[in-house]
């Protein structure tokens, strides 16, 4: 008991000081996030949004950091967002969805929200609705992009209001980068377990492999809750679903990514008392998974994080940190071996924060769409997206 009042007592008292210096910290951003070199003109498009506006051109070949709030709190009809997870379209659209609650709690009124970008992130949509379940809880977005179609297929789960043991796998479809989606089509039968309670498609992202082949990352618990484990589905043409390789225990939400080999990472939330995050690997194709381990490198507060294969590495965004009830310091970290080593890591927001989603933009840039707040145990005020250059997660 003293080992569990003298944690909670750290843990206050890392919050006090993280608190004291995020107004610094958010200043030294701010300062960042308008430095533009412009010696170089090597973008998609001629304006990266800095106060000179295109007097000169830019360069994402040095380092650049911006921040902008996309989801704020009693905006938009909601009382308040989590859940975030960002894609790019085939087109170069930016799709940046989440939860709009009615609460802060976990179900309830739940709706999956979007808000678009077609200009690289300067402005965006009005916020509408993709999924909802009446009084009921539609969340957990998990989308991603058909390479062959360029349509966005979103699986994502429901449940009736404060019934999480009762959930049900769904799943949506645009073809027309977001304005509209298909009516959604049951997969439950082929998702999940009868003896499965509480399921959930990532949150994050899913990814399609090289193959063709979608994969979901995904977590469920038996119906008493107390065994946690997480798994994916695969699908090879979109339609037709069901359950690949089971992980576990004490794994939690995770997210996938496809590695130069062409084998694949999963990234699993902890649930033990270990406090590092879980991996495995598949060289299958998700079919089967070798046993989890823990990465000693990636400290785990027991919180979503999200993963991402691009042309520079393995990218991984998490709140940094061994204590469960404490939520801050969201990191971006860069592996060039597929996950056995982080060469490069960097804080993106040093005080309280948590769910993360990171994609590539059309720009060649890094986004990162991250929950963020003033209080380390609730970190949900706002979605704040980061974008950054590589060479600012490796100066």
């Amino acid at each position: 008991m003293k080992t569990i009042w003298w944690r909670i007592f750290a843990a206050l008292l890392a919050a006090l000081l993280l608190m004291a210096c995020q107004a610094a910290d958010r200043q030294g951003s701010d300062a960042h996030s308008a430095a533009d070199d412009d010696t170089t003109d090597d973008d998609a498009i001629d304006d990266d949004a800095s106060p000179d506006d295109d007097t000169t051109a830019d360069d994402d070949s040095s380092p650049y950091f911006a921040e902008q709030d996309i989801f704020v709190n009693h905006v938009d009809g909601y009382n308040v967002f989590r859940i975030p997870s960002l894609i790019q379209s085939a087109n170069g659209a930016i799709l940046a969805f989440c939860e709009g609650r009615d609460s802060i709690a976990d179900d309830g009124d739940i709706d999956i929200v979007l808000k678009r970008s077609f200009d690289h992130g300067k402005t965006w949509t009005p916020l509408t609705v993709v999924a909802t379940n009446g009084d009921g809880t539609a969340g957990n977005p998990a989308p991603v992009v058909d390479r062959l179609t360029g349509a966005i297929l979103l699986p994502f789960c429901t449940n009736p209001a404060h019934d999480m043991n009762n959930r049900r796998v769904w799943l949506t479809k645009s073809e027309d980068e977001g304005e509209t989606w298909s009516p959604p089509v049951e997969i439950t039968e082929q998702a999940s377990r009868p003896d499965w309670g509480w399921n959930a498609t990532g949150p994050g992202r899913s990814i399609q492999l090289r193959s063709g082949r979608f994969v979901v990352p995904c977590n469920h618990r038996d119906k008493s809750g107390t065994v946690s484990n997480s798994h994916v589905i695969v699908s090879d043409d979109g339609v037709n679903w069901r359950i690949g390789g089971v992980l576990g225990p004490n794994t939690d939400e995770s997210q996938v990514a496809e590695l130069e080999d062409s084998s694949l990472i999963i990234n699993m939330r902890d649930l033990s008392s270990d406090h590092h995050r879980w991996i495995a690997r598949s060289y299958d194709e998700g079919e089967t998974w070798t046993p989890t381990v823990h990465d000693d490198a990636l400290p785990d507060p027991g919180c979503q994080g999200s993963l991402l294969e691009t042309s520079s590495g393995l990218m991984f965004s998490n709140p940094v940190g061994d204590i469960s009830i404490l939520r801050h310091n969201l990191t971006a970290r860069l592996s060039e071996d597929g996950g056995r080593t982080w060469a490069f890591s960097k804080a993106i927001h040093a005080g309280p924060s948590a769910y993360s989603s990171l994609s590539d933009l059309p720009d060649g840039r890094l986004g990162c769409l991250y929950e963020q707040g003033r209080i380390p145990f609730l970190p949900y005020d706002r979605i704040t997206l980061a974008v950054f250059s590589l060479a600012w997660l490796t100066e």
